[in-house]
C-alpha cells in the first residue's frame, strides 16, 4: 500500500465477518478509509493484496451492540444505503466500541456535508427508540456472557458475606457501557424490568428493604446487592464453560485480541482469538469462526519463555510467506508456539503482557 493511501487509513485490524450467501463467519483484515471500509483475506500468514470486498459508508446505519446472535455478543451491524447488511464481530468490547465510534464519526461527517438536519433527527430517533425495542432475553444473555458480561463477586453487607452477586451501580454502569441504555435513569428502568421478569433478584437487606417499602424497584447504589435468579439455568456459553478446568478458567481476563497462530502439524496460519488470564496465568486461544465457547487450546504460563523473532527472513520453525511481527512462546513442557501479531505495537504489547505473567 502506497504512503499516500496509508495516510488516509483511519483504523485497521481483524474482525470476524458473516458471509452474505453462506452465513458462516470468517476472519478478515479491515481497513477503514474516509468513505469506505475495505476488507482482505489472510493467505498463508500474509495479507492478500487483493481485497475481498468494499462497504460504502455514505448514509450507512450502524447498530452497536447488535444482540441478535446469542453466542456472539460483540457483533455490530452495518446497513448500507442500498439496504445491504454486514455483520462484524470484534475481539472485545473496547475494540467493538472503537470501531463503532470511528465508523459513526465518519458516517456523520459525510452526512453533515449533505444534510445536517437529517443526521440530528436520526440520532434522536435512535436514542428515543432504543429502550422501547430492546429484548430483555437478549440483555440477559449478554449479562451472562463469560467475556463481556457483568462480573459476579463476593460482597459483605452488615457482616454477612454474599457470593456470586453484583451491586446496583455495577449493573447500571454495565448497561450504559454496553450501550443498552443511553443514561443511568434509563438503565435503572431497564434493570427494574429485568427484576419484574424474574431475571434478577435482591440480595441482602438494603435492596430487599427498598423493594419492601415501595421505594425504587432497582437501586443505582454501590451498597445495594443483586444477583441472577436462582431459578434461571445459565445457558449457552456459561454452561459450556463449566466443562473446562475450573482452575485455569478462573483467572481474571487481562488481555484479548486476534492473532495469527501457526498450527503444530500442518504448519498453516489461522486467526485465533487469544485470551490472557492472570491468577492463575493461562493463555487460551479460540476459533472465532465457530460458535463454540470452549477454547481450542491453551497452556499455563508458569515457566514459559516468550521472545520476539526477527522479521528479516523466515526464522527456524516458521513456515509460509508470513507478514512479520512474529514472536515465540516456549512452554514449560518445551512446546513451541509461533504467533504473528498484525502490527509491531501489538506484538510488543502481547510480549510484555505475557512476560508479566511468567
Amino acid at each position: 500500500m502506497d504512503s499516500g493511501r496509508k495516510s488516509l487509513i483511519l483504523k485497521e485490524g481483524f474482525l470476524v465477518k458473516r458471509g452474505h450467501v453462506v452465513h458462516n463467519w470468517k476472519a478478515r483484515w479491515f481497513v477503514m478509509m474516509p468513505d469506505k471500509l475495505l476488507y482482505y483475506k489472510y493467505e498463508g500468514g500474509r495479507r492478500n493484496s487483493c481485497q475481498r470486498g468494499t462497504i460504502p459508508l455514505k448514509d450507512c446505519v450502524i447498530t452497536c451492540p447488535f444482540l441478535e446472535y446469542e453466542s456472539r455478543p460483540l457483533v455490530f451491524k452495518l446497513q448500507t444505503k442500498l439496504g445491504v447488511d454486514h455483520f462484524m464481530e470484534a475481539c472485545s468490547r473496547e475494540e467493538r466500541d472503537e470501531w463503532a465510534a470511528v465508523i459513526t464519526a465518519t458516517v456523520n461527517q459525510m452526512q453533515t456535508s449533505t444534510s445536517g438536519d437529517r443526521e440530528e433527527k436520526n440520532q434522536q430517533d435512535s436514542a428515543g427508540s432504543q429502550l422501547h425495542n430492546i429484548n430483555l432475553s437478549k440483555v440477559l444473555e449478554s449479562m451472562y456472557d463469560r467475556h463481556s458480561g457483568i462480573k459476579t463477586s463476593n460482597h459483605v453487607e452488615q457482616g454477612t458475606s454474599y457470593s456470586n452477586c453484583f451491586s446496583g451501580s455495577a449493573v447500571v454502569d454495565w448497561l450504559v457501557f454496553m450501550q443498552l441504555a443511553v443514561s443511568r435513569v434509563e438503565a435503572v428502568t431497564l434493570a427494574s424490568a429485568l427484576m419484574e421478569e424474574g431475571f434478577l433478584r435482591t440480595v441482602g437487606m438494603r435492596s430487599l428493604e427498598a423493594l419492601r417499602t415501595g421505594g425504587e424497584q432497582f437501586m443505582d447504589d454501590s451498597t445495594a446487592l443483586y444477583s441472577f435468579s436462582d431459578s434461571l439455568k445459565k445457558r449457552g456459553s456459561v454452561r459450556a464453560e463449566t466443562s473446562l478446568s475450573a482452575v485455569e478458567m478462573s483467572g481474571t481476563v487481562i488481555k484479548r485480541g486476534y492473532l495469527l497462530k501457526q498450527g503444530h502439524r500442518r504448519k498453516n496460519w489461522k486467526v485465533r482469538l487469544f485470551v490472557l488470564r492472570s491468577e492463575p496465568a493461562f493463555l487460551h486461544y479460540y476459533d472465532p469462526t465457530t460458535d463454540d465457547v470452549n477454547p481450542v487450546g491453551g497452556f499455563s504460563l508458569r515457566g514459559c519463555l516468550v521472545s520476539s523473532l526477527n522479521d528479516n527472513g523466515v526464522p527456524s520453525g516458521v513456515k509460509g510467506n508470513v507478514q512479520g511481527n512474529l514472536f515465540k512462546i516456549i512452554t514449560q513442557s518445551d512446546t513451541h508456539f509461533f504467533i504473528q501479531a498484525p502490527m509491531h505495537q501489538d506484538k510488543m504489547e502481547w510480549i510484555e503482557a505475557i512476560r508479566e505473567q511468567t
